[in-house]
């Protein structure tokens, strides 16, 4: 864990000295976040018809283990969240990268349900807890101005990572088979997320005597000003506040619904009768074009309040399910991807931008680590829910019907999620 240096001179030295800093923790976590791809929905719905036709396992049965690591990574967040607003990321993540390997190498060699459900479970487990929160937090704390085109750029890694990871695994699949596949991804999971934590992440620029965005320019630079810092809520001011539940209850019904479409639309599209190779680059296209999208999406939620940037992202959402619930082409396909894929791109932006943008950096792990339990316990029905309608019905539209009831109901909490109005003795302390 990060002990706070106090002079610039201690930063990494591989770092160039004139650029600043915050943008090494970007570029950092961009990287560390293709890494960590295989513990989301588009790449584990690209093994979901390979294991189920080796093992003979259930969808549901599959969907376990993504559920029992949404669980546990929304659990492990609560203990995180004060970790890593203490003593910054870089443990948490450099620690992280070696489980992620352990668990994609112990899937390569599992032959029982259980195996995977512990396997990939505990590996999703710490990738959410450790990477998703430790990268969001990080970067919030070095940037204020700029943190919409910041946290953009982390996104951007994780959705194009997303993107490209099943093309560069589809070869690997197709000829050596869905083991070997877990072998290479567990490899560059120990290259791509433990060396650059351990290299460069850092906890806050006030630790090097620098100032947030990079601003040099005196200023009342405590916890509570404003202009280049910004009002910090503390978790006791904001956990009983209704902005907070609600904002909850939206981000919950954002995950359960989106998770679920991650989870399954490459198997769906399968079902409807589109080769292998065409429905993997479903995934691809949707997540390419989120990825694309996510720098325009920073951009804007700097000029617009984050909530309303969450509501355009649920809404997109819902026009792109009445697009897959009648899709039976590659065409209706590609188009279901667009829409899905640019409303993916406003989301994973305004849900990494939520709690800073509202409450403030310097306690946003503590908050953010607060409501995941509460919002992994409603999110993490989503995939399951979708598994247990196909085995039962032959069909996902009963879910899909049911994932765009709940954008709705996600759209209608962000509006009603108003920010709360910081008091006037803006120069108290946090």
């Amino acid at each position: 864990m990060e002990s706070g240096p106090t002079r610039i001179q201690h930063l990494p030295r591989l770092w160039p000295s004139r650029a600043y800093y915050g943008w090494a923790i970007v570029f950092t976590s961009f990287f560390i976040s293709i890494a960590q791809v295989p513990m989301y929905g588009p790449v584990f719905s690209v093994f979901m018809k390979p294991i189920e036709d080796e093992l003979g396992w259930s969808r549901f049965t599959i969907t376990v283990a993504f559920t029992v690591g949404s669980l546990g990574g929304a659990l492990l967040a609560s203990a995180v969240g004060p970790i890593v607003d203490r003593y910054g990321a870089r443990g948490v993540m450099s620690v992280t990268g070696l489980l992620v390997t352990a668990g994609l190498l112990g899937i390569s060699a599992m032959s029982e349900p259980w195996h995977f459900w512990v396997a990939y479970g505990a590996a999703r487990t710490v990738s959410v807890a450790g990477v998703g929160l430790g990268t969001s937090v990080a970067i919030a704390n070095w940037f204020i101005r700029m943190r919409g085109r910041a946290i953009a750029m982390r996104a951007a890694g994780q959705r194009a990572g997303q993107a490209v990871m099943p093309l560069i695994i589809l070869p690997v699949l197709l000829t050596a088979g869905w083991r070997e596949s877990f072998v290479v991804l567990g490899i560059v999971a120990a290259l791509f997320i433990t060396v650059p934590s351990l290299l460069f992440i850092r906890r806050r620029p006030e630790d090097f005597g620098l100032r947030p965005d990079g601003d040099s320019a005196p200023s009342a630079d405590t916890p509570r000003a404003r202009g280049s810092t910004e009002y910090s809520w503390t978790l006791r001011e904001v956990r009983t506040t209704r902005t907070l539940w609600l904002l909850t209850v939206g981000m919950a019904a954002g995950l359960a619904a989106q998770i679920a479409i991650n989870v399954h639309a490459v198997a769906n599209f399968e079902d409807k009768g589109i080769a292998q190779g065409l429905a993997v680059t479903v995934a691809s296209i949707f997540t390419g074009v989120a990825a694309v999208s996510m720098l325009g999406w920073g951009m804007l939620v700097e000029r617009i309040h984050v909530r309303y940037v969450s509501m355009a992202a649920m809404a997109l959402f819902f026009l792109a399910m009445g697009v897959l619930l009648v899709a039976e082409t590659y065409a209706m396909a590609v188009l279901f991807a667009f829409l899905f894929g640019l409303g993916t791109g406003g989301w994973t932006v305004a849900q990494m931008i939520m709690i800073p943008n509202y409450f403030g950096r310097l306690h946003a792990g503590s908050i953010k680590g607060f409501i995941s339990p509460v919002e992994g316990l409603l999110g993490i029905s989503g995939p399951l829910v979708a598994a247990r309608v196909h085995d039962a019905t032959d069909s996902y539209d009963a879910a899909f019907v049911a994932a765009a009831a709940t954008f709705a109901l996600g759209c209608a909490a962000f509006y009603l999620a108003k920010p709360l109005r910081a008091p006037s003795a803006v120069g108290a302390t946090a």
